[in-house]
């Protein structure tokens, strides 16, 4: 099996297919991987005979939409790229000159789906493997509960639905793929997307309607808790 596979199957147990669903068609997290292979082979310098040093501190520059939702998963993903990278510096005998770092960046001039890596050697790098802003959270902290979990509404419009294009993915024959979307407003609200068997809210049809703490939202099978002001 190789680094790369070793990888994938690590992050998989890491979050429980939360990847598989947060990544969808954007940068996916095996193709960062594979460009940090390649940086480091690019980059292999030899100093001395039998010493072939690599870079330790990895940058990876995002566009808005994909550092958005990368900033969720920032640590465990960045963990798991730094301990790739040290793997595939084992397997082809490279060394470094301090900690193996890797953060994700925003930056303004990359579109959806677009990355890039930049590199270097720094003695003494910080140990913690990825750093990123915090995204800027809503006014008011929101949240749907489904099943006993809780789902931070951290972007302005959340998309609800069964399609990998959706922001929250719900597992349920009777969504559509884009079904609903739930907007943080003053007052936030939940529009219908025209789904195929409707939105409810407190058990009442809508195409759109303001949402308050604790109302109910039916979505196929499922129904999700709104919390706000918490």
């Amino acid at each position: 099996m190789g680094v790369l596979d070793r990888f994938e199957r690590r992050l998989d147990r890491l979050v429980n297919g939360a990847f598989a669903k947060a990544f969808k068609a954007e940068v996916q997290p095996v193709e960062i991987a594979a460009a940090l292979q390649r940086e480091c082979d690019d980059r292999a310098a030899i100093v001395t005979r039998g010493r072939t040093i690599v870079p330790n501190v990895f940058r990876v520059e995002l566009g808005q939409h994909d550092h958005d939702r990368l900033s969720v998963y920032a640590e465990p993903l960045g963990a798991e790229l730094a301990a790739m990278v040290r793997e595939h510096a084992e397997q082809q005998g490279y060394a470094f000159v301090g900690p193996v770092v890797v953060r994700f960046e925003l930056v303004d001039d990359l579109e959806t789906g677009l990355f890039r890596v930049r590199s270097e050697a720094a003695a003494g790098a910080p140990s913690h493997p990825a750093q990123v802003p915090t995204p800027a959270p809503a006014p008011v902290a929101a949240a749907l509960e489904a099943g006993g979990t809780t789902y931070a509404l951290t972007r302005r419009v959340t998309v609800l639905g069964r399609g990998v294009d959706a922001d929250l993915r719900l597992e349920d024959p009777g969504v559509s793929r884009r079904h609903a979307e739930v907007v943080l407003s003053d007052p936030p609200r939940i529009n219908d997307l025209g789904s195929t068997n409707g939105t409810l809210v407190d058990g009442a049809p809508v195409s759109s309607a303001e949402l308050y703490d604790g109302a109910r939202i039916g979505l196929g099978s499922t129904t999700l808790v709104f919390r706000y002001g918490g």
